[in-house]
């Protein structure tokens, strides 16, 4: 598979679907995964905000800072040569007001180099994505299992199993895009409503453990690498032990220094 090296734009992300090719996301956090993950052909790049928990962590989202966001934000922008990256804005950064929300996610293009940001919410939040598209700022929504209303849902619940539930995904989706919306995350919902949602839209929907009949997936870097072992979640695929490899190499450094092993000759001045 040929890896396009020019830039891609929000632009290239809604042609993907008009041209019925699939898109893959995947977090990032830091310049280093972001540098390899852009050579890899992701088209995009989200510093979700989980990682509060798989960078610093914690028990969820709830507590990360938009100082700490941006802040690994810059990082990976500064990495990426092609993809797409998008800012994940925390608890409480654009729930507050629309002029609030404006004046924050503004910083994730000026200061952090992001190409757009990405809110959770649905219906209640067109405002506020109608407006900042309207002052130019991208924006992805992202609705189904939300985990910054994780303590609403009372745990991390999977979403569209009633019809209440489904009625409101539909609506929500249908109204992001109408606010301007330049894609959406399903999470955590059933498949037959992620597949109804992307059937009625004309923007990408990405899903994260929302089944096939979506325009592309996003995972987390983390999950997808074993770095948790204590971590397993039945949409995760997980193509390494990374866990096991760092434990292997500490624990072989630490041999070889106890050994007098390390460092050789070769390997002193």
């Amino acid at each position: 598979m040929a890896i396009r090296t020019e830039k891609c734009s929000i632009r290239d992300i809604g042609r993907k679907k008009r041209d019925g090719k699939k898109q893959v996301w995947l977090t990032a956090y830091d310049y280093f995964t972001a540098k390899y993950l852009d050579a890899s052909g992701v088209d995009g790049l989200l510093v979700g905000d989980s990682l509060n928990m798989v960078f610093y962590g914690k028990p969820d989202t709830l507590s990360l800072t938009l100082e700490q966001s941006l802040y690994h934000t810059e990082a990976v922008a500064r990495a990426a040569r092609r993809a797409v990256v998008i800012g994940d804005m925390p608890f409480l950064t654009y729930q507050q007001s629309i002029s609030t929300a404006v004046t924050n996610a503004g910083r994730y293009l000026k200061e952090a180099g992001a190409q757009g940001v990405k809110l959770e919410g649905g219906i209640e939040m067109a405002a506020t994505v109608k407006r900042l598209v309207e002052v130019g700022i991208p924006v992805m929504g992202h609705i189904g299992l939300t985990p910054q209303s994780i303590h609403r849902f009372g745990g991390y619940r999977v979403q569209g199993r009633n019809s209440v539930s489904r009625d409101y995904l539909l609506d929500s989706a249908q109204s992001l895009q109408n606010s301007g919306a330049f894609a959406i995350v399903l999470e955590a919902m059933k498949p037959d409503i992620a597949g109804e949602i992307t059937k009625l839209l004309t923007i990408p929907t990405i899903g994260i453990g929302a089944g096939k009949n979506v325009d592309g997936q996003i995972m987390v870097i983390s999950d997808i690498m074993g770095l948790d072992e204590s971590f397993d979640a039945k949409f995760v695929r997980k193509y390494f032990d990374l866990a096991g490899k760092i434990r292997e190499v500490g624990e072989k450094f630490v041999s070889d220094v106890v050994s007098g092993d390390y460092p050789s000759k070769d390997e002193t001045y």
